[in-house]
């Protein structure tokens, strides 16, 4: 992985913790959730406040998120808001914990300034001991103040404010008046200066986990479905109608498109379509070079397209699929008839324009995982896992390409591949096409029936 940590695809954007202030903080609240402490003089923290390096010293990856549910959270500085989220366990505890960072930024920043913040993502599910445990979250809640109860008693004080006021004979409790005055002291004015926190709920109807091998949860569909990364057929029963797993092609492809959650690339506005299948393409090729052993060392675009031609012969119907897309896109040429038997059938697509779309990208890059940028973006746990069996020549190349061409700009590159431009006019109806059937043929065969256009 050296190739990836020296370039920032790895590790990248961790919070640098040195100061022996802050440590002390972290120390605090690190007793405080787990009861351990570090004896390290300087380590990294992602946006959890989980530390690779604490997790080694302690020899557990999961220190703040015990069996891999209800994860807790150090916060040190809201700069950790731009740090990604390591060993993720779902897909939605990032967007979780930046939106609690965000919406509570004032607060956690005054907070911060003097103790770490130390909370948890609360579900009613404490061990996930099989896969139908997983139907049992459906809301996550966060919890959280300093590790010394400054939110807890700025809200006990701002309650007995309250109460001295609303109290005709609160004048003469020497109790309360005492409670408050020593309260204060340690809060400050809350009536000036509120010490609170928004402390949020989620839904998680629709997620992915990493428990089971890896598990796409839709249950908030018009047709919910769960998709397994290994086989269906050990998860047992679950409480959801229709479980798939990598091998029914056929069945992913109509349960995307009767929930409206793909749509093909060369269709899609406000992108370059012909580049995006281009680079598909030379990754499919880099991915037939690694096998065959061809030295990839300082290869260019051009050098990749070279290859591509002397040894045609020995790609992957992927690459003829995508180059038979590519003429059609970018020469009018004869439209290619990819259904969802071709392998070539995930690389067209990317997700609609929806709520989930990080989401369903992320399962689409795990279905096309030649094409390595996108694997990278929507899923890096399979991306380095991926990575660690590729040869050297393979790893270089994908790293320096990913330094090169993602690194700086990340934004840009996520909107070129990724954005949506408004619709200027209302959807036309569905209807018979190369990348769909009727609506008329969903009635007749209900919707995960092996339809296949002819």
């Amino acid at each position: 992985m050296i190739h990836l940590i020296q370039r920032g695809l790895m590790f990248g954007n961790l919070i640098h913790v040195q100061s022996a202030s802050l440590i002390e903080r972290y120390n605090r609240a690190l007793k405080h959730l787990t009861n351990h402490q570090t004896k390290l003089t300087n380590f990294h923290i992602d946006i959890s406040g989980y530390s690779p390096e604490i997790g080694d010293e302690l020899d557990d990856p999961l220190y703040l998120n015990h069996a891999g549910v209800n994860r807790q959270f150090i916060l040190l500085t809201t700069d950790q808001k731009k740090a990604p989220l390591l060993n993720a366990k779902f897909s939605t505890s990032r967007e979780i914990l930046k939106e609690f960072i965000l919406k509570n930024e004032s607060q956690l920043f005054a907070l911060t300034a003097r103790d770490a913040v130390a909370g948890e993502l609360v579900n009613s599910v404490y061990a996930v001991d099989g896969p139908a445990k997983l139907f049992d979250i459906r809301r996550v809640k966060i919890e959280a103040d300093t590790t010394s109860g400054t939110v807890a008693e700025a809200q006990a004080l701002a309650d007995n404010v309250d109460r001295f006021m609303r109290e005709d004979d609160a004048w003469f409790d020497d109790v309360l008046i005492a409670d408050m005055i020593s309260s204060a002291k340690r809060t400050g004015d809350v009536t000036r200066n509120p010490v609170r926190l928004d402390l949020m709920e989620f839904e998680q109807h629709n997620f992915w986990t990493a428990h089971f091998g890896g598990l796409y949860v839709f249950q908030g569909m018009d047709h919910p479905a769960l998709i397994s990364s290994g086989s269906k057929e050990v998860l047992g029963k679950l409480p959801i109608k229709y479980t798939f797993d990598m091998k029914d092609r056929n069945q992913i492809a109509k349960f995307l498109e009767y929930n409206d959650l793909a749509e093909p690339i060369v269709k899609a506005r406000g992108i370059d379509a012909a580049a995006i299948l281009r680079q598909k393409m030379d990754f499919i090729v880099i991915d037939t070079a690694q096998e065959s052993g061809i030295d990839l060392a300082g290869a260019t675009r051009r050098d990749i397209r070279a290859l591509a031609r002397r040894h045609a012969q020995d790609l992957p119907e992927e690459f003829h699929g995508l180059a038979d897309l590519l003429r059609w896109a970018e020469e009018g040429g004869k439209w290619p008839r990819i259904t969802s038997d071709h392998p070539a059938y995930f690389y067209t697509l990317r997700s609609a324009d929806h709520g989930d779309r990080d989401l369903v990208n992320m399962l689409l890059s795990q279905l096309s995982p030649k094409d390595v940028r996108q694997l990278f973006i929507c899923h890096k746990e399979l991306f380095y896992k991926l990575y660690a069996g590729w040869h050297d020549t393979k790893k270089s190349y994908v790293a320096d390409f990913l330094d090169r061409e993602y690194q700086v700009d990340k934004a840009g590159a996520r909107e070129a591949l990724f954005g949506h431009e408004p619709d200027m006019e209302p959807p036309a109806p569905k209807r018979d096409g190369p990348w769909g059937v009727s609506e008329k043929k969903i009635a007749a065969v209900g919707p995960w029936g092996a339809v296949r256009g002819k």
